[in-house]
């Protein structure tokens, strides 16, 4: 009898079948296709490898679905993609960062659990996290061994089994890296896919179906915040402003209704507390919620893999102090090399960081607010470095506004540069303003109150005026143009009495820094003599730019520009006290409409039809004209100015609007009462809907109004 060897023996026959003696590290099958860990030796029967011929139910998902609200479009696209038996096998849902991605993919497939099995969810951040689940849907597959085989070859029998089978359904969330789960689609292609991402739609060419996931919509915004925050009044104004505020991102709105909640205090509250503390408020999470997701930290992982891209931080760190939309991608040049600036761009759109629309970008606005908010714990120079990111931000506007200002017709671009420092104002606190800040609020409140905005134009005229007196001196000759400026904005917005005022300080600004007969001084003493006509002071106003208009003439000449600009303030002020008669020549007439024709050829050829200074000519060569009693030439003159405005302005600045109603009333004026009458009604209606009920509104529609009454010619 032979000896036997001293630890024993066994042999293994039969499919799959293993044999092991004592303790052993790894065996493998004959085919090579399980492998085992154990300290003792274990003989597994053959049935034990083998999946149940009919899977049990089985459902893995997470519990996101009780604050779901909307997205009907979203759930019909999913519903067509998966409904087909031939149709999309993978569809992945991509967007921003607690956009709702997971509870939409929760929500879409808690309601299919009855048209698929296995409905099962894996967290698929990373490799890891991929093979973990796929292991967990084995372990409910074959429960028989759990904890007999190792993870890897149960990871292994799953996607074998996979690929054998359809009618599943694997929802994989939160995938970081396309290609940690391409492996996987592409072994498995005969169930269904559903993938949440944050990388946007152009990662996925080849792989998947990409679904674009937006913010809430405005009343499903305030449905998300009631349903949280059980027992509101969804009819509070505090609510849809909040969800306003927080740029309706579900995972904000949850954060904030759950708070409010738990700490018993309303919306208007929240707001409070949250301009006042943003860092803490865009920390603080529900007691027992995910501490990870919130707001201040739901992007830190998107953020370090960006890390290593300086334009792409740069991009966010200056994006943050604009307006969230509607930013030129001309604007971030200054940052680095073209090559630089695209790469960058591409980046942090592949990552849902912004969003591309041809040549302007956008950024969430809480994206925004945590871009430019220290964390509560910052060290000092953490807080330096946004106030840099900060003067960046406005370095960057100061020099797009050199660009505009030697460009012609750029009536747009102005009207967006003007909203974006409208923003940089809103989000900075004054201590931080600069001398560049300040002309850049007095620049863009001028253009507020070219478009007929004269309350945005207000405020930042007040914050540029406010902004000087700190930074330079009360005494400053920008602290005076600031005065100015805000004088202009508040004479606009029925302010007269502070207008007034202003304008009286700024005179005598004028004649103490430059002297009563300097050029600039007769033109703010032109612009008094406005504003006292706006007041009601009539006598005073003709007085005052009568005065004007000679002492300019005899210290200047009757040829230079400012004269002209003070002779046209005194025509205009006794056109509208009518102390003349329509058809009486004014004195000199003949020749004032010399000077203005050579002026504006002069002006075209130097700068161009674009000019703003041509369309002012143009105006003053229609009121040249009419003094001189040239009724065609009036009309043909009123037309030009119109078309001259519309290509400078647009067609519903406040300029604009005033040359279209010159244009109707010197048509009455003419005798051509029923084109004048043909035009009037688009005219005032383009004035209600642009200027509202304002000041200026109410002067132009009265005017229109006396044409057809009446009462004037």
């Amino acid at each position: 009898m032979p000896e036997r060897p001293p630890y024993g023996s066994a042999e293994a026959s039969g499919d799959r079948s293993i044999a092991a003696v004592q303790s052993i590290r790894q065996a493998l099958s004959g085919d090579g296709a399980v492998a085992m860990y154990a300290e003792t030796s274990l003989t597994l029967p053959a049935e034990a490898y083998q999946f149940p011929a009919v899977v049990p139910k089985l459902v893995n998902l997470p519990e996101k679905t009780g604050s779901f609200v909307g997205r009907e479009r979203e759930l019909a696209l999913l519903e067509a993609a998966f409904g087909d038996p031939g149709g999309v096998v993978v569809h992945a849902v991509h967007g921003l960062g607690g956009i709702g991605k997971s509870t939409l993919a929760a929500h879409w497939a808690a309601g299919r659990v009855g048209d698929f099995n296995p409905v099962w969810w894996i967290s698929a951040e990373s490799p890891a996290d991929v093979d973990a689940g796929i292991a967990a849907l084995g372990r409910a597959l074959l429960p028989a061994l759990v904890g007999v085989l190792p993870a890897e070859a149960l990871r292994e029998r799953t996607v074998q089994w996979l690929a054998s089978h359809d009618g599943w359904l694997l929802v994989l969330d939160n995938v970081s890296d396309p290609a940690d789960i391409k492996p996987l689609l592409a072994r498995a292609p005969g169930g269904r896919f559903l993938i949440t991402t944050r990388r946007g739609a152009t990662s996925w060419r080849g792989l998947a179906e990409p679904l674009d996931l937006d913010v809430l919509g405005p009343a499903e915004a305030v449905e998300l915040f009631t349903k949280i925050y059980q027992g509101h009044d969804s009819h509070d104004p505090g609510v849809p402003e909040l969800c306003a505020e927080l740029g309706r991102l579900p995972l904000a709105i949850d954060q904030a209704a759950a708070y409010c909640r738990e700490a018993g205090i309303t919306p208007r509250e929240y707001l409070a507390l949250l301009a006042d503390y943003p860092a803490d408020m865009y920390a603080a999470g529900a007691e027992g919620g995910d501490a990870q997701r919130t707001t201040a930290r739901v992007w830190n992982v998107t953020l370090k893999r960006l890390a290593d891209h300086r334009q792409a931080r740069n991009i966010l760190a200056v994006t943050a102090w604009w307006a969230p939309d509607a930013i030129p991608r001309s604007y971030l040049a200054p940052l680095g090399t073209p090559p630089q600036i695209t790469e960058a761009i591409r980046r942090l759109a592949a990552h849902s960081m912004i969003t591309l629309h041809g040549d302007t970008i956008s950024v969430h606005r809480l994206v925004q607010a945590v871009a430019r908010t220290p964390a509560a714990d910052a060290l000092p120079q953490s807080r330096q470095l946004i106030w840099q990111e900060r003067e960046m931000a406005a370095l960057l506007l100061e020099t797009v506004s050199l660009k505009l200002a030697s460009d012609r017709g750029t009536e747009g671009p102005g009207r967006v540069w003007a909203t974006h420092v409208e923003a940089l104002a809103t989000r900075s606190v004054p201590e931080w303003d600069t001398e560049r800040d300040v002309e850049l609020y007095g620049l863009a409140a001028s253009g507020y109150l070219v478009d007929g905005h004269p309350v945005r134009a207000v405020a930042l005229a007040e914050r540029a005026l406010s902004a000087a007196v700190r930074v330079l001196a009360a005494d400053d000759p920008m602290t005076s143009v600031s005065r100015g400026v805000l004088a202009g904005c508040l004479q606009m917005a029925g302010e007269q009495e502070r207008a007034l005022a202003l304008y009286t300080q700024v005179l005598v600004d004028a004649e103490r820094a430059l002297g009563p007969e300097h050029p600039d001084t007769f033109e703010v003493r032109g612009q008094l003599a406005q504003a006292l006509a706006w007041a009601g002071e009539s006598e005073r106003a003709l007085t005052l730019a009568h005065e004007n208009a000679q002492v300019a003439a005899r210290v200047l000449g009757g040829s230079h520009p400012t004269t002209q600009d003070a002779r046209s303030v005194l025509e205009e002020l006794r056109r509208d006290a009518d102390t003349r008669t329509d058809t009486e020549p004014e004195p000199d007439a003949e020749a004032r409409v010399r000077e203005v024709e050579d002026q504006l050829a002069r002006a075209v050829a130097e700068s161009g039809e674009s000019d703003a200074a041509v369309a002012d000519l143009r105006m003053e060569l229609l009121f040249a004209h009419h003094d001189a009693g040239h009724r065609a030439e009036t009309v043909r003159a009123a037309e030009e100015a119109v078309a001259a405005f519309r290509r400078r302005y647009g067609d519903t600045s406040i300029l604009t609007l005033y040359a279209r109603a010159m244009h109707v009333a010197f048509l009455y004026w003419a005798g051509d009462k029923a084109r004048a009458r043909a035009l009037a009604p688009d005219v005032e209606a383009d004035i209600e809907r642009a200027l509202g009920s304002t000041p200026q509104a109410q002067h132009l529609l009265s005017l229109l109004s006396r044409l057809f009454t009446g009462e004037s010619g």
